[in-house]
């Protein structure tokens, strides 16, 4: 073997607890600030681009490191301070030491980043519009779900601290619409004064798990869903008496029963306790009866703003047959169906599918049709079936599009391809596959839809590819 020279590069060996000199270059799709220490990556939680800081390590890891800010040498002008008190604590927000400006340059970067890694387009050559945001982004969140626990006889309801299992109380949040923060904290009074048994996450006892509240922005009307892990609430008629009388003006009472060892929030049955089974939601002109477990988009605002760059990214003529998959209730679907040929969705919930063809017949739309399945069996069986579409809509979860549902879209070669994503690495790596179906990029617009957070939504555009 040859001897190594001096110029030999070598990774550095970190080790925990070191303090090391950092300059962070950019954000992580975490909202943690990113540097290098010779050839090694320090992933840096509120830490931001253009700062220089003492880092100390945390952990090492074969191909990058973990450090906590020590001290900062170089502030970046766009650091606040976090207007919340418990925002050191909670983990719900990542972003608030962040000025709202900082937030909307550095998530544009956080989708460059990820089509630099996951795909070949040149940097240069990367249709990349800004980030669309708010003009208040604060209070702008219509559900909580927020798990409940005893801290003695105390009950509370949060989330997971950071690296942690320590349940944060949230009594109060700046990005939650107030009604779900004040229901909550009622709510979590009730259940400690009738002293009705709450999930204890270790031993499995317990009834209580999770209280989740939705709220209409534009309807005023608000649904609470108790989480429980059996169908059996001990004093069920008192629980729902003493709701209805200490906090006036709540529609829906329900309960989800998911009596399984998950961090999935509903189970499978869900009870109507007292009222009707939905509540009402308005984006635009559009009205949604929405149920429970029905997916709905968190920002109204913003989802006008979503559903309008969708629109204009599939440029109907009335003459387009369109396929909304992972439709949810349906929402984008009726959002393009006046200016479609014919709509068709589908969704793996079937609640969702309901609530999405009564929405269609609520608004008078006879040019939608709705399936219950994965978009992946589906569109190959209408497509069996002779219905192929001109234009594909998507708004899969944050893993992404099923593979087997992209090669399907590339045997169709459609029109146009509208890909909402909220995850900029799993759109980037479908959007590398689909390019490989001769695709290419027309535009991507980022969408500020989680203020504060690390989280950003994207309309993609893909159209075919036109030889040259």
């Amino acid at each position: 073997m040859p001897k190594e020279t001096a110029n030999h590069k070598q990774k550095t060996l970190l080790t925990t607890g070191q303090t090391i000199p950092l300059n962070i270059k950019r954000l992580g799709i975490n909202g943690e600030g990113v540097g290098f220490y010779k050839r090694t990556v320090i992933f840096v939680p509120g830490a931001l681009p253009g700062e220089e800081i003492i880092a100390q390590i945390e952990k090492v890891y074969p191909n990058r490191a973990e450090a906590v800010v020590k001290r900062i040498k170089k502030k970046s002008h766009d650091r606040v301070v976090p207007p919340c008190p418990l925002y050191d604590e909670c983990g719900g927000c990542q972003l608030q030491h962040l000025s709202y400006e900082g937030q909307l340059k550095e998530k544009q970067d956080v989708v460059r980043q990820a089509f630099e890694r996951y795909t070949k387009i040149k940097t240069e050559n990367l249709p990349l519009r800004p980030t669309i945001g708010m003009k208040n982004p604060w209070e702008y969140r219509n559900k909580s779900q927020l798990q409940v626990a005893k801290d003695k006889e105390k009950v509370i309801a949060g989330l997971y601290g950071i690296n942690s299992h320590r349940i944060i109380d949230l009594d109060q949040c700046s990005v939650q619409h107030p009604e779900t923060v004040r229901v909550t904290n009622a709510v979590k009074r009730i259940l400690e004064d009738l002293n009705i048994p709450v999930y204890h996450e270790k031993t499995r006892k317990g009834i209580i798990r999770t209280i989740v509240v939705r709220t209409g922005f534009e309807t005023g009307e608000t649904q609470l869903v108790l989480v429980t892990t059996q169908e059996k609430i001990p004093r069920k008629e008192l629980l729902i008496a003493e709701i209805q009388k200490r906090i006036p003006g709540i529609k829906s009472i329900v309960q989800n029963v998911n009596d399984k060892k998950t961090s999935i929030i509903f189970g499978e049955k869900t009870i109507p306790l007292e009222g009707p089974e939905t509540i009402g939601e308005k984006l635009g002109s559009l009205s949604f009866e929405l149920s429970a477990r029905a997916f709905f988009q968190l920002n109204p605002q913003q989802t006008v703003k979503l559903y309008d760059e969708a629109k204009k990214a599939a440029k109907l003529t009335g003459k387009e047959k369109v396929v909304d998959a992972y439709c949810g209730t349906g929402t984008i679907g009726l959002w393009l169906a006046p200016d479609a040929a014919e709509i068709r969705g589908m969704d793996v919930i079937e609640e969702s599918i309901l609530n999405a063809k009564e929405n269609a017949k609520r608004h008078g739309f006879t040019n939608t049709q709705y399936e219950t399945g994965k978009a992946e069996d589906i569109l190959p069986k209408w497509l069996k079936e002779g219905w192929k579409p001109d234009v594909i809509v998507v708004d899969p979860p944050r893993t992404g599009c099923d593979q087997a549902f992209l090669k399907t879209v590339g045997k169709i070669k459609p029109k146009r391809m509208v890909y909402v994503s909220c995850n900029p690495s799993t759109l980037a790596k479908d959007v590398h596959m689909l390019i490989s179906h001769g695709f290419e990029v027309e535009n991507l617009t980022p969408v500020d839809m989680f203020p504060q957070t690390s989280h950003v939504e994207v309309v993609c555009t893909l159209v075919q590819k036109i030889e040259k």
